[in-house]
Protein backbone atom coordinates (compact mmCIF):
# COMPACT_ATOMS: atom_id res chain seq x y z
CA UNK A 1 0.00 0.00 0.00
CA UNK A 2 2.66 2.11 0.89
CA UNK A 3 4.17 1.96 -2.86
CA UNK A 4 1.32 2.34 -4.36
CA UNK A 5 0.87 5.56 -2.13
CA UNK A 6 4.24 7.10 -3.02
CA UNK A 7 3.79 5.97 -6.82
CA UNK A 8 1.16 7.96 -7.02
CA UNK A 9 2.70 10.58 -5.06
CA UNK A 10 4.98 11.09 -7.94
CA UNK A 11 3.44 10.70 -10.78
CA UNK A 12 1.02 13.05 -9.57
CA UNK A 13 3.93 15.51 -9.28
CA UNK A 14 4.55 14.88 -13.08
CA UNK A 15 1.16 15.99 -13.78
CA UNK A 16 1.49 19.10 -11.92
CA UNK A 17 4.92 19.83 -13.16
CA UNK A 18 4.09 19.24 -16.62
CA UNK A 19 1.25 21.35 -16.80
CA UNK A 20 2.60 24.84 -17.03
CA UNK A 21 4.92 23.99 -20.12
CA UNK A 22 2.21 22.35 -21.81
CA UNK A 23 -0.11 25.18 -21.43
CA UNK A 24 2.13 28.06 -21.56
CA UNK A 25 5.64 27.04 -22.98
CA UNK A 26 6.87 30.83 -23.97
CA UNK A 27 6.38 31.92 -19.76
CA UNK A 28 7.51 28.37 -19.18
CA UNK A 29 11.03 29.24 -20.88
CA UNK A 30 11.24 32.89 -19.38
CA UNK A 31 10.76 31.59 -16.17
CA UNK A 32 13.43 29.14 -16.21
CA UNK A 33 15.34 31.43 -17.36
CA UNK A 34 15.38 33.77 -14.86
CA UNK A 35 15.90 30.58 -12.45
CA UNK A 36 19.04 30.32 -14.46
CA UNK A 37 20.63 33.29 -13.22
CA UNK A 38 19.54 33.34 -9.53
CA UNK A 39 22.29 32.51 -7.17
CA UNK A 40 22.28 29.37 -5.15
CA UNK A 41 21.56 30.66 -2.31
CA UNK A 42 17.76 31.72 -3.57
CA UNK A 43 17.92 28.59 -5.32
CA UNK A 44 18.08 26.85 -1.81
CA UNK A 45 15.42 29.30 -0.48
CA UNK A 46 13.05 27.81 -2.94
CA UNK A 47 13.95 24.79 -2.70
CA UNK A 48 13.29 24.55 1.27
CA UNK A 49 9.97 26.92 1.54
CA UNK A 50 9.06 24.08 -1.13
CA UNK A 51 9.73 21.39 0.28
CA UNK A 52 8.37 22.98 3.47
CA UNK A 53 5.38 23.66 1.79
CA UNK A 54 5.36 19.96 1.05
CA UNK A 55 5.26 18.48 3.57
CA UNK A 56 2.21 20.71 5.77
CA UNK A 57 0.81 19.54 2.81
CA UNK A 58 1.36 16.10 3.52
CA UNK A 59 0.77 17.00 7.36
CA UNK A 60 -2.71 18.00 6.88
CA UNK A 61 -3.81 15.45 4.29
CA UNK A 62 -2.86 12.91 7.09
CA UNK A 63 -4.76 14.55 9.46
CA UNK A 64 -7.88 15.30 7.18
CA UNK A 65 -7.62 11.32 5.80
CA UNK A 66 -6.26 9.20 8.78
CA UNK A 67 -7.75 6.21 7.47
CA UNK A 68 -6.24 6.42 3.90
CA UNK A 69 -3.00 7.44 4.81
Amino acid sequence: MAWSIFLSAVGLLFVLEGVLPFIAPQFWRKVMQQLSIQNERALRIMGLVSMLIGLMLVCVAHDLFPDFM
